[in-house]
């Protein structure tokens, strides 16, 4: 593949990724009782949105559409976050689910970087920031496990 196509698929895997973090964010932020990882879950979301459009615009200069993340996936992640959080609705719980959720995220963003090995160096620093968004958020939620 060429540059141009590399990056495209890395910017689409990447933009897809952070659809699916960012709505995982929203899916739980209102069952988090404690204030400070509500913040931490808040500010995490805002940077998902940032991270987002900037893909999105990458994506829109290549004249590409944006890619949704897979249909199968994605109602996975909506399930096992709603029943984890009906059933064991707990600040702990919230934190295990954007744990698991950050760990998928870099495994997977860390694949495609790899896998699109010709990608330009503005798509790859993106996902890299994304990869790095994500760890932070790991990070951040600890204290919460």
């Amino acid at each position: 593949m060429s540059c141009k196509e590399d990056s495209i698929n890395l910017l689409k895997e990447t933009n897809a990724g952070i659809q699916m973090g960012a709505s995982t964010l929203e899916e739980i932020i209102s069952d988090i009782s404690n204030q400070k990882l509500r913040t931490v879950i808040h500010n995490a979301k805002a940077e998902h949105d940032d991270l987002g459009d900037e893909a999105h615009k990458l994506l829109l200069e290549y004249g590409a559409d944006t890619k949704e993340p897979h249909l199968a996936a994605k109602a996975m992640s909506w399930m096992k976050t709603n029943v984890k959080m009906t059933t064991q609705p707990s600040d702990q719980t919230a934190a295990e689910l954007v744990t698991d959720g950050c760990n998928m995220g870099v495994k997977t963003l860390n694949k495609y970087i790899n896998e699109y090995s010709k990608a330009d160096s503005t798509t790859v620093n993106l996902a890299k920031r994304v990869i790095r968004s994500e760890e932070k958020l790991c990070d951040n939620v600890k204290e919460f496990l």
